[in-house]
């Protein structure tokens, strides 16, 4: 397991979390973004499983919550987050002609 951007996968190997302004050296998005927080959980309230954090709205967007922490994990690459959404998905394509 370790610190990887959410969008492409570049790994952050640098001791600590990244700052508010630090962005991913392989595709350039914001670094410290709730999607790559431990506390990330989309099936919690906001989104988020820290109770004290601020609601944050934009999760893919840099922000100053001070609960932050990168989450160690593999990253998945554009893959559905369940067996469950990927067959959401197929619904949803058949149902709309995608």
């Amino acid at each position: 397991m370790n610190r990887h951007c959410h969008k492409c996968g570049w790994e952050w190997t640098l001791a600590g979390n990244p700052g508010r302004s630090e962005s991913c050296h392989g595709c350039g998005a914001d670094l410290r973004v709730c999607l790559n927080c431990l506390h990330y959980d989309p099936r919690a309230a906001q989104q988020c499983r820290e109770r004290r954090a601020e609601p944050v709205f934009e999760k893919h967007v840099g922000n100053f919550c001070e609960w932050f922490d990168h989450a160690r994990r593999a990253f998945r690459g554009g893959e559905a987050a369940s067996p469950r959404e990927a067959a959401a998905r197929d619904q949803l394509k058949k149902l709309f002609g995608g």
